[in-house]
């Protein structure tokens, strides 16, 4: 079992945002992250929207920082934390682009990129950026195989139903021959997505039975079944984390068992911090106290 962050700060959703983090930025960002190589973290998020439309605002949040600016700060300040995008929407975006940007960044960070990745569900964010809303379910399989053609290879070549590219060099290019993809979604449509296309499901908003019950149920799915290569599920708890409570130690170690227990090879943690410092101290008390316990370390 790995463990990851659901990076504070970068990110500030109505759900789990803290009053301190209204007035962080920069250097905030770079110490959590710098305490989480040091620790051995398995890796940051960080969510991609370019604009949220203000009826949905109260519900979404408004701060989303760029992943792509945000890791490359944070990547020439670590050595070993990876870098995960959580989700980029892939339909905004052409996969060659992808390839090229996040490549960079992967080169740069010496291989630390995990690059997930949604269909997105903002229509008035699609009709701002010029994309298809309607359809991009065909677009986003299309550009999941195009984007795994094309990435960490100078010559590419993909041909499909909706993208196609010959002739050209990428220089430079990722440096990882298979970049972990991740598939962020909900529904048992995008987990069959992610076992067809991907590396890894990352889903989102699911509680702890929910998770269960269909994940119970994909393991009988010939897509399961089929999966040559070994695959991720990527779990986030349905509560926020307390590990610097010394009551609350065996019990989040039983909580890992759980969700180890329904397939998790990963977990995305959120705390339930006050302030930066509280924040750096339940990273140090979960990887000392709430790891061993668990068993994973």
């Amino acid at each position: 079992m790995r463990f990851g962050l659901v990076t504070p700060v970068v990110t500030c959703h109505p759900d789990h945002r803290a009053e301190w983090e209204a007035e962080a930025g920069p250097a905030e960002i770079a110490r959590i992250a710098i305490a989480a190589d040091h620790l051995g973290y398995h890796h940051v998020t960080c969510s991609e929207h370019v604009a949220i439309p203000d009826p949905v605002a109260a519900v979404r949040g408004t701060r989303y920082y760029d992943p792509l600016a945000t890791f490359g700060f944070l990547a020439a300040q670590t050595t070993r934390l990876r870098f995960a995008t959580h989700v980029l929407v892939l339909p905004y975006h052409h996969p060659l682009a992808l390839a090229k940007r996040y490549g960079t960044l992967d080169r740069l960070s010496g291989g630390r990129l995990i690059l997930g990745v949604g269909v997105g569900t903002l229509e008035e964010e699609f009709a701002l950026l010029g994309a298809e809303f309607a359809g991009r379910g065909a677009h986003y399989e299309d550009a999941l195989r195009a984007l795994r053609a094309a990435f960490g290879r100078r010559t590419p070549a993909y041909a499909g139903t909706h993208y196609r590219f010959d002739g050209f060099v990428v220089d430079p290019c990722g440096v990882q021959a298979r970049v972990p993809i991740w598939l962020g979604g909900r529904s048992p449509r995008s987990l069959r997505r992610a076992l067809r296309l991907g590396d890894g499901w990352d889903p989102f908003r699911l509680t702890f039975d929910e998770l269960a019950a269909l994940l119970g149920r994909a393991r009988g799915w010939r897509e399961w079944q089929e999966r040559p290569a070994p695959f991720d599920v990527v779990l986030t708890p349905d509560r926020l984390l307390d590990p610097t409570q010394a009551a609350e130690t065996h019990a989040l170690a039983e909580l890992v068992g759980r969700y180890r227990e329904v397939g998790a090879t990963i977990m995305n943690l959120r705390f339930a911090h006050r302030s930066l410092l509280h924040y750096l101290e339940q990273l140090e008390a979960f990887a000392r106290d709430v790891v061993p316990a668990s068993g994973s370390g």
